[in-house]
Parts: structure tokens; sequence; C-alpha cells
């Protein structure tokens, strides 16, 4: 397929991008999906909208592969000059191909990562997008729930980073994801929202709620500070879960992320 026999579905992005950006990310995807990659006969995954350079795909390949040797990477650009700028790049397990939303693959894959792609996009328009996706990934079969897209938004450099999780059903849970030792106080993750949430951080809605008591758990555990930034965020974290559903424990909080179960953020009607 050519770019000329199909229209992508979706709008153009400014494609910036920086080496290590997503580092995050892809640390929790191994981590969290990896048991679901070594099980598949053929694990691919798709970086969707990996911008003007195809560092993102590179990384996300060698990252997964930690967990899944037998891992395979699509990046999928709709701006037609980046594929052909990210060819010579190709090698065995990674290829890249011109598409949008449509996936522009054959068969489903097992994950769809897309970061900062819709951060343009109106709020409107994200529930469209996420389930036009999620109906692009694998389907739960036996012990197997499907496949998994991860949607989010983070800085240029990679330090904050917030992301939802999805499965073939829908949303499944928020991470908050930081550099600790760059962070003042949990809210300042407000910025790096998905566009999903990023407009609901107002009163009245669980998301600002969540991150204010965030900030009051940080608060409290600043005696902590004295042993370092990672105990204070652990204790604070710890605290939070009496009240939040959160879905990890200390070996991810130990990286500066915390997750719980997208119901106890979704946005109110």
């Amino acid at each position: 397929m050519t770019s000329r026999a199909f229209r992508p579905v979706g709008t153009v992005t400014r494609g910036t991008t920086n080496p290590n950006r997503l580092r995050r990310m892809d640390r929790w995807i191994a981590a969290a999906h990896g048991a679901e990659l070594r099980r598949a006969a053929d694990p691919v995954a798709v970086d969707l909208g990996y911008g003007a350079a195809p560092w993102t795909a590179v990384e996300l390949l060698g990252r997964l592969r930690t967990a899944a040797p037998g891992a395979r990477v699509v990046g999928v650009e709709i701006d037609p000059a980046r594929v052909h700028a990210a060819l010579p790049y190709e090698r065995e397990g990674l290829a890249f191909r011109h598409g949008g939303f449509e996936i522009p693959i054959p068969g489903r894959p097992l994950l769809i990562r897309a970061a900062n792609v819709l951060r343009q996009y109106d709020e409107e328009q994200v529930a469209a997008v996420w389930e036009r996706l999620c109906a692009r990934l694998a389907p739960a079969a036996g012990p197997s729930r499907g496949g998994l897209l991860v949607e989010g938004t983070c800085d240029e450099i990679g330090r904050r980073h917030v992301w939802v999780a999805l499965g073939p059903e829908g949303p499944r849970t928020v991470t908050f994801a930081t550099r600790l030792g760059s962070l003042e106080r949990p809210s300042d993750l407000a910025e790096r929202l998905p566009k999903a949430l990023i407009h609901r951080n107002v009163p009245g809605e669980p998301v600002h709620s969540f991150l204010r008591d965030f900030d009051r758990a940080w608060s409290a555990a600043a005696p902590y500070a004295s042993y370092g930034a990672r105990q204070r965020w652990i204790r604070a974290v710890r605290d939070l879960g009496a009240d939040w559903p959160l879905t990890d424990g200390p070996a991810r909080w130990r990286q500066g992320e915390v997750t719980l179960r997208w119901e106890a953020l979704a946005p109110g009607r």
C-alpha cells in the first residue's frame, strides 16, 4: 500500500520528538504488558505518531525486547516525508508505515503506543479515537486480556508523564510518572495530563480532587525528604492509597510512578 492509495485518518502533528523522551512509558509497558507480549505468537507493537525522527520507535523495540525477545515494532506516521526519512532505520523487527488512526498493518497489534498525539485534538474527539484504536487491538482470548493502548502526554525530555492504558474493552488505568529529583509537588504533573483529563482539572472533577489529595499527602510526607525524594514519594503514595484505588505497589512507586483505576478519575458529566 502506498501513501497515494488511501487517506490516513487523523491530522499531522508538530512532530516534536527527542531521544529517550518516552523511557518512563516504555519501562512501564515492559513491566505491565511484558507477559502478554511473551505469550503471543507474533507480538506486534505500533508506535503511532512517532514524529519527525524515529527515535521513539527504535527505543521501543529495544525496551520491549528486554521483556519479550520476539517483539516487533511498526512505526506509523501520517506525514509521508517522516516515513521516508525513517526508512534507513528499518531492520529486523522494526518497520515504518504511512498511516494514522486506522493502523495500516495486517492483523491486530498487541500494543499501540500513542504519546503526545492527541494533545492537539479537542477533548470531544478523544472518545472516538480511543474507540477506533481499541477496536484494532488484539482481542481478549483465554488467559490473555488482549492488546493494550497506551495514550498520554509528556514534557519535551520525558521528566513528567501521564498516560491512560486501555484494553479492547476500554480504559483501565491512569499512570502518573516523574523524575522525582525535579518534582516540587505532585500537582506539577497536571500540565501533562492527557487530553481526556487536562481540561477537567477543576474543582468538582475527580482528577482535581486526586491531585489535591496527592499534594496533601506529599506535604505530610515532608519529614521523609531527608531520606531522599524517592522515600518521600513512596510514603505519600502509600498514604494516598487509603482513599484512592491504586493498582500498583512499592516496586513501581520506587520508579516515580503511581497507577490507579480509570474509573476513579473518569470525567464527570
